[in-house]
């Protein structure tokens, strides 16, 4: 169900979007006109600064920018996002999840350009390598020269040294198993395992945070999934870090939780950032895209749609606490990682393999 000539075809058709998204961030840039989807006369001035002209346009909020005033007010929502939540501490060792790609080369950026004001802060980049031929070693390349340019360690840490396995291998094994809850797609597991890789490696450096990339429109896209698969409780990780704590888990926070995917792309194109705009070939396998694809053509009828579900999301968060007050992590009994059942969907995953072998 896997062979190389179809995960190619997939891969590319999936990187359609956002190669038009690259194109006409350097179109515009190129000819001075405005992103978005307003029609609006060339040229026209900021609104924030009323000095340069405008080239991209927000929809939800009416807001035109120039490329400096853009710049500025991505940052300057990233840092309230971090307050409001009060996400950081001034002598925190964050952990920052980097896989190469927009989102996280961009958070790198801002959160090393944060740290600058915070001397007693520390700052790691840690990059998953998952084990896919052909896919990861650029995001690994991209993800070390933009550690070496930004001066902050980086750490790669790979499935096969965590948990004996390339994600290729459990794939040909475990694709469409029931493991848990269900049948498996290559995503989910991949998910399951990237998470708990992350929190290890950052426990191990001595990490107070780990940072992750998920933009606006991964935690809109998150709170419908766990919607559609019966797992409203689980709503709360899509808006605010879990209110239970384990001696093993790392407090996770998201800071550009309130950008959109398109502005990221904009903000790292403005800025030069180098990442890798080729997707992951078993990402079309997912449910998720569907979902992604739903809600962009919802946004572009309805602008700020995204920003009203993750807000309605944040406002059941007191009531889903409620409802979970009980709720507990506990240790695997297996690999004592943290877990809310006696043993962890990882261990699951690898037992199954197990199993696939012997078969």
């Amino acid at each position: 169900a896997y062979d190389s000539s179809t995960l190619i075809s997939k891969s590319l058709s999936f990187s359609n979007g956002i190669l038009r998204i690259i194109y006409r961030l350097r179109q515009s840039v190129l000819t001075g006109k405005h992103l978005g989807f307003m029609s609006l006369k060339s040229f026209s001035s900021c609104t924030s600064c009323n000095r340069r002209d405008a080239i991209y346009t927000r929809r939800y909020s009416g807001e035109r920018l120039c490329a400096r005033c853009f710049c500025r007010s991505i940052e300057s929502k990233i840092r309230a996002t971090i307050s409001k939540h009060s996400m950081l501490r001034f002598d925190d060792r964050i952990a920052i999840g980097v896989s190469g790609g927009k989102d996280s080369m961009t958070l790198l950026r801002i959160l090393t350009k944060l740290e600058e004001s915070f001397p007693q802060a520390e700052l790691v980049a840690i990059t998953i390598d998952e084990g896919i031929d052909g896919y990861r070693e650029e995001a690994l390349r991209i993800a070390e020269m933009g550690c070496q340019k930004l001066g902050v360690k980086h750490l790669v840490v790979s499935f096969k040294e965590v948990f004996g396995y390339k994600l290729d291998e459990l794939v040909e094994k475990l694709c469409g198993k029931t493991v848990f809850n269900g049948s498996l797609t290559p995503c989910a597991y991949c998910g399951v395992l990237r998470r708990q890789a992350l929190n290890s490696a950052a426990r191990n450096w001595g990490a107070t945070k780990l940072a992750t990339a998920h933009n606006l429109d991964d935690e809109a896209q998150t709170i419908l999934l766990n919607i559609l698969h019966g797992s409203p409780l689980r709503i709360r990780s899509a808006t605010l870090p879990p209110s239970f704590t384990h001696p093993y888990f790392v407090s996770r926070i998201k800071p550009l939780s309130e950008i959109l995917e398109k502005e990221t792309v904009l903000y790292a194109y403005l800025k030069r950032i180098k990442f890798q705009n080729i997707p992951c070939p078993y990402a079309t396998e997912a449910l998720r895209n569907d979902i992604r694809s739903m809600l962009n053509r919802m946004e572009e009828r309805h602008p700020g749609i995204k920003y009203t579900l993750y807000r309605s999301a944040e406002k059941l968060q007191p009531y889903i606490e409620i409802a979970l007050k009980s709720e507990r992590l506990e240790s695997c009994k297996i690999c004592g990682e943290p877990t809310a059942n006696t043993i962890c969907q990882p261990c699951k995953i690898l037992e199954e393999f197990q199993r696939s072998k012997i078969q």
